[in-house]
Protein backbone atom coordinates (compact mmCIF):
# COMPACT_ATOMS: atom_id res chain seq x y z
CA UNK A 1 0.00 0.00 0.00
CA UNK A 2 1.82 3.59 -0.93
CA UNK A 3 2.23 6.08 1.51
CA UNK A 4 0.16 8.51 2.84
CA UNK A 5 1.19 12.00 1.49
CA UNK A 6 0.17 15.23 3.30
CA UNK A 7 -0.20 18.28 1.55
CA UNK A 8 0.07 21.16 3.38
CA UNK A 9 0.43 25.19 2.70
CA UNK A 10 1.75 28.15 3.57
CA UNK A 11 1.12 31.67 2.98
CA UNK A 12 3.59 34.73 3.54
CA UNK A 13 4.08 38.33 2.57
CA UNK A 14 7.23 40.21 1.17
CA UNK A 15 7.09 43.83 1.15
CA UNK A 16 10.47 44.89 -1.25
CA UNK A 17 10.99 48.70 -0.99
CA UNK A 18 12.27 50.00 -4.76
CA UNK A 19 14.74 52.75 -5.60
CA UNK A 20 12.61 53.43 -8.67
CA UNK A 21 12.75 51.40 -12.30
CA UNK A 22 15.15 48.19 -12.28
CA UNK A 23 15.19 45.07 -11.06
CA UNK A 24 15.21 44.04 -7.41
CA UNK A 25 16.75 40.56 -6.38
CA UNK A 26 14.59 38.69 -4.19
CA UNK A 27 15.97 34.87 -4.04
CA UNK A 28 17.24 35.08 -0.56
CA UNK A 29 14.33 36.13 0.85
CA UNK A 30 11.74 33.77 -0.95
CA UNK A 31 14.69 30.87 -1.11
CA UNK A 32 15.31 31.25 2.90
CA UNK A 33 11.08 31.24 3.33
CA UNK A 34 10.55 28.19 1.63
CA UNK A 35 13.50 26.37 3.47
CA UNK A 36 11.63 27.65 6.97
CA UNK A 37 8.64 26.03 5.60
CA UNK A 38 9.49 22.21 6.52
CA UNK A 39 8.14 21.06 3.12
CA UNK A 40 10.09 18.98 1.23
CA UNK A 41 8.66 18.87 -2.59
CA UNK A 42 5.64 21.26 -3.74
CA UNK A 43 5.24 24.24 -6.04
CA UNK A 44 5.71 27.80 -5.01
CA UNK A 45 3.26 30.67 -6.28
CA UNK A 46 4.67 33.89 -5.91
CA UNK A 47 2.23 36.71 -7.32
CA UNK A 48 2.76 40.52 -7.52
CA UNK A 49 0.33 42.66 -6.22
CA UNK A 50 0.55 45.62 -8.76
CA UNK A 51 -0.32 46.48 -12.27
CA UNK A 52 2.88 48.35 -12.81
CA UNK A 53 5.77 45.70 -11.36
CA UNK A 54 6.11 42.28 -12.14
CA UNK A 55 8.22 39.65 -11.65
CA UNK A 56 10.84 37.80 -13.65
CA UNK A 57 13.35 34.50 -13.34
CA UNK A 58 16.24 35.89 -15.11
CA UNK A 59 19.92 35.69 -15.01
CA UNK A 60 21.69 36.32 -12.16
CA UNK A 61 25.04 36.14 -13.17
CA UNK A 62 25.95 39.52 -15.66
CA UNK A 63 24.69 42.86 -14.68
CA UNK A 64 24.63 42.85 -18.47
CA UNK A 65 21.77 40.89 -18.78
CA UNK A 66 19.56 43.69 -16.75
CA UNK A 67 20.56 46.67 -18.68
CA UNK A 68 20.00 44.93 -22.11
CA UNK A 69 16.45 43.92 -21.02
CA UNK A 70 15.72 47.46 -19.87
CA UNK A 71 16.78 48.99 -23.26
CA UNK A 72 15.52 46.83 -25.25
CA UNK A 73 11.78 47.38 -22.83
CA UNK A 74 12.67 51.29 -22.95
CA UNK A 75 12.94 50.81 -26.75
CA UNK A 76 9.38 48.72 -27.08
CA UNK A 77 7.68 50.97 -24.31
CA UNK A 78 8.67 54.24 -24.13
CA UNK A 79 7.85 57.15 -21.41
CA UNK A 80 5.90 59.45 -22.82
CA UNK A 81 2.76 61.42 -20.72
CA UNK A 82 -0.35 62.07 -22.28
CA UNK A 83 1.84 62.89 -25.74
CA UNK A 84 1.65 59.45 -26.38
CA UNK A 85 -0.89 57.28 -24.17
CA UNK A 86 -4.51 57.90 -22.80
CA UNK A 87 -3.97 57.21 -19.40
CA UNK A 88 -1.21 59.58 -17.97
CA UNK A 89 -3.62 60.45 -14.62
CA UNK A 90 -0.65 58.54 -12.19
CA UNK A 91 2.30 60.14 -14.18
CA UNK A 92 4.49 59.98 -17.61
CA UNK A 93 5.88 56.67 -16.41
CA UNK A 94 2.69 54.64 -15.45
CA UNK A 95 0.99 53.72 -18.40
CA UNK A 96 4.52 52.48 -19.42
CA UNK A 97 4.62 50.73 -16.32
CA UNK A 98 1.43 48.99 -16.97
CA UNK A 99 2.56 47.66 -20.64
CA UNK A 100 5.78 46.49 -19.66
CA UNK A 101 3.92 44.74 -16.78
CA UNK A 102 1.55 43.44 -19.08
CA UNK A 103 4.35 42.15 -21.62
CA UNK A 104 6.51 40.36 -18.75
CA UNK A 105 4.81 38.25 -15.51
CA UNK A 106 2.78 39.21 -12.27
CA UNK A 107 2.71 35.56 -11.28
CA UNK A 108 5.48 32.71 -10.97
CA UNK A 109 4.89 29.10 -10.38
CA UNK A 110 8.32 27.44 -8.89
CA UNK A 111 8.42 23.52 -8.04
CA UNK A 112 9.88 23.15 -4.70
CA UNK A 113 12.21 19.90 -4.17
CA UNK A 114 14.57 19.52 -1.14
CA UNK A 115 12.99 22.51 0.65
CA UNK A 116 13.92 25.00 -1.81
CA UNK A 117 13.06 26.15 -5.17
CA UNK A 118 14.40 24.95 -8.38
CA UNK A 119 16.14 27.49 -10.27
CA UNK A 120 19.12 26.82 -12.53
CA UNK A 121 22.51 27.55 -11.91
CA UNK A 122 22.25 31.07 -13.15
CA UNK A 123 18.40 31.76 -12.56
CA UNK A 124 17.36 34.72 -9.54
CA UNK A 125 13.99 35.84 -8.60
CA UNK A 126 13.58 39.18 -9.42
CA UNK A 127 10.95 41.87 -8.49
CA UNK A 128 11.19 44.60 -11.89
CA UNK A 129 9.54 48.27 -10.79
CA UNK A 130 8.89 49.88 -13.52
CA UNK A 131 8.01 53.41 -12.16
CA UNK A 132 10.54 55.75 -12.16
CA UNK A 133 10.19 56.78 -8.41
CA UNK A 134 10.75 54.40 -5.66
CA UNK A 135 7.62 52.49 -4.01
CA UNK A 136 7.08 49.84 -1.87
CA UNK A 137 5.92 46.46 -3.55
CA UNK A 138 4.30 43.58 -1.96
CA UNK A 139 4.73 39.90 -3.08
CA UNK A 140 2.26 37.12 -1.74
CA UNK A 141 4.19 33.66 -1.87
CA UNK A 142 1.91 30.76 -0.91
CA UNK A 143 3.88 27.13 -0.81
CA UNK A 144 2.15 23.99 -1.46
CA UNK A 145 3.54 20.86 -0.93
CA UNK A 146 4.36 17.83 1.31
CA UNK A 147 7.31 17.23 4.11
CA UNK A 148 9.79 13.77 3.59
CA UNK A 149 11.79 12.88 0.66
CA UNK A 150 11.87 14.72 -2.28
CA UNK A 151 11.20 11.83 -5.01
CA UNK A 152 7.90 10.48 -4.87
Amino acid sequence: MPEEVRVEQRLHRIVVGTAGRGLIDVSAEVCGWCAAQDLATGLLTIWCRHTSASLLVQENASPEVQADLEAFLARLVPDGGAARYRHADEGPDDMPAQLRAALTQTQLSIPVAGGRPVLGTWQGIYLYEHRIRPHRRELVLHLLGAAGSEEG
